[in-house]
């Protein structure tokens, strides 16, 4: 059970599934999801799993250190999100976010890239801004599976007196059949100051499924957290998510989820937190 203001803005969302963004399991998704967390597939209400906010290693011939030299590539992202949703959590008081990060993949899988979002330092308690760094490998084991692994510190530069930052560890393992791409994954944060001298664990599942002719895809999360980052008298809850996003033009694209998580009176009295939300998101990437 959280036992603080801290502890209580708990978990990414980083919306949806397909957005790259924070932790290849951030990938988290975490809204506004993301995310954390990181790879190309998060979805971007706003989210992080976010937890998949990492890169997908990229292709040897699109670029290069030199001759014989392991190629890399740089993206980028940007986003305004009518909210940012942790793993379900509120982190923006119910206002619009901004977000954005860099990523850099390189062709043996090695990534590693930053993400930040916008915060309501009012309510939430740990300052205006959240700047994840993570790093970490990706890459197919088998004809449409893919593997990720790595590790996410989430930073909060601008938060009180007390300890906010704390590290995650994730790995997930993603499936593609044909339109269809479904991701499984799992973060551990271990016992640190910032969480209560307590740790964290949570579990999650993503799918998306591309409408065939159209730019449609069909979004939808389920994750499960026992540990620090709940809103919840056990420290158990579960979130979850539905949505669509399209491409609109360019690499422009628009996203809209329906966003929910497990949450006590008690512990988030008037649901501050964790009322339902829709949550709205454009974004870019590059």
């Amino acid at each position: 059970m959280l036992t603080s203001i801290r502890g209580l803005s708990a978990a990414t969302l980083s919306a949806g599934l397909l957005i790259s963004a924070a932790p290849a399991f951030a990938n988290e998704a975490e809204a506004g999801e993301q995310t954390p967390a990181p790879a190309t597939s998060e979805i971007a209400t706003v989210t992080d799993s976010e937890i998949d906010r990492a890169s997908a290693p990229v292709d040897a011939a699109k670029a290069s250190y030199a001759d014989g030299e392991a190629g890399f590539e740089v993206t980028a992202n940007v986003a305004l999100v009518s909210e940012y949703r942790f793993r379900g959590v509120d982190l923006s008081g119910g206002e619009i976010a901004i977000q954005g990060g860099v990523d850099l993949s390189t062709d043996i899988g090695i990534y590693a890239g930053t993400w930040a979002s916008s915060l309501d330092e009012d309510t939430v308690g740990f300052g205006s801004t959240e700047v994840d760094v993570y790093g970490g490998w990706s890459g197919d084991v088998a004809e449409g599976v893919s593997l990720d692994v790595g590790a996410i510190a989430y930073l909060y530069p601008d938060a009180g007196a007390g300890d906010f930052d704390y590290i995650e560890f994730y790995s997930s393992i993603g499936f593609t059949f044909g339109p269809a791409e479904t991701t499984v994954g799992v973060a551990y944060a271990p016992n640190q100051d910032s969480l209560g001298s307590t740790d964290n664990f949570y579990i999650y599942g993503d799918v998306g499924v591309g409408i065939p002719n159209t730019p449609v895809t069909l979004t939808g999360h389920l994750g499960y957290t026992d540990g620090f980052l709940t809103f919840t008298n056990d420290s158990k809850a579960f979130d979850w998510s539905i949505g669509a996003e399209a491409a609109v033009y360019g690499p422009l694209s628009f996203g809209i989820s329906y966003v929910g998580v497990e949450g006590d009176g008690l512990i988030d009295p008037g649901g501050v937190f964790t009322d339902d939300a829709v949550v709205f998101t454009l974004s870019a990437s590059i």
